[in-house]
């Protein structure tokens, strides 16, 4: 398996780098542990950017804690227009304020 080609492929259709990617790729591979999936580190990249907790940021994008929590523990992933919303969060943190002020 050639980590940095799927890394790049993966990056290249999530539109951003993904710090822990490859780790996540070399554990896959290695058979080691849970395996991380891009939407779960997109899920978690945007939260962190965004600051808030978990259940601040679940009402933030009118969505249930607990699916939050399936999405970033990667029990599920989010649909397309979650992932959209959570990519332009990433690039352009400022839309968490007016989201609130929505």
């Amino acid at each position: 398996m050639d980590i940095e080609a799927i890394a790049k492929a993966i990056e290249a259709d999530a539109g951003e780098a993904l710090p822990d990617l490859r780790q996540a790729l070399e554990e896959a591979q290695a058979g080691m542990g849970r395996v991380t999936t891009a939407e779960q580190i997109l899920v978690r990249s945007a939260r962190a950017q965004s600051g808030l907790s978990q259940q601040a940021f679940a009402e933030r994008i009118a969505t249930p804690v607990a699916t939050l929590r399936d999405w970033e523990q990667g029990r599920f992933a989010p649909p397309g227009g979650v992932l959209c919303l959570l990519r332009l969060i990433v690039r352009h943190p400022e839309l968490m304020d007016e989201m609130s002020a929505a």
